[in-house]
């Protein structure tokens, strides 16, 4: 689903994984776990911004949002417009009635390839089902 907004995209997703919420989360929250499968490295600096490392590229992003086992936002700084900076939220969901963990992905930059950003998140939960066994 691709919705466009002021000059940016949103891009929402939901993929299932065949894993608890509690085994998921800290691939979605720790610096260590998304260093695995969402950027090259991720680091955390003195001030408690994450450092996302794509392509020898630095992002600076605040979490401002977190819920234990459930949901994390990242807002990434230096967007163009500061009134409506680039974000991505990863929300884990259960259906108690399959057993499956839902992660739900909104990702609001100004990237406008919507084939491009597919493929980009398909083969990013790729690697993370490959990770956790999934």
């Amino acid at each position: 689903m691709k919705k466009f907004d002021m000059g940016n995209y949103k891009y929402i997703a939901e993929f299932e994984f065949r894993a608890s919420k509690k085994m998921l989360f800290p691939y979605v929250s720790s610096a260590s776990g998304l260093a695995q499968w969402f950027a090259d490295d991720v680091n955390i600096n003195e001030d408690k911004d994450y450092i996302f490392i794509w392509d020898g590229e630095k992002n600076k992003a605040k979490m401002t949002s977190h819920r234990a086992n459930s949901l994390v936002k990242f807002v990434f700084e230096g967007t163009e417009d500061n009134d409506d900076p680039n974000y991505v939220e990863l929300k884990l969901e259960e259906n108690e009635m399959t057993q499956s963990t839902y992660l739900k992905i909104t990702d609001y930059s100004d990237m406008d390839d919507l084939e491009e950003l597919e493929d980009l998140w398909e083969s990013m939960i790729h690697t993370l089902k490959e990770i956790v066994g999934g």
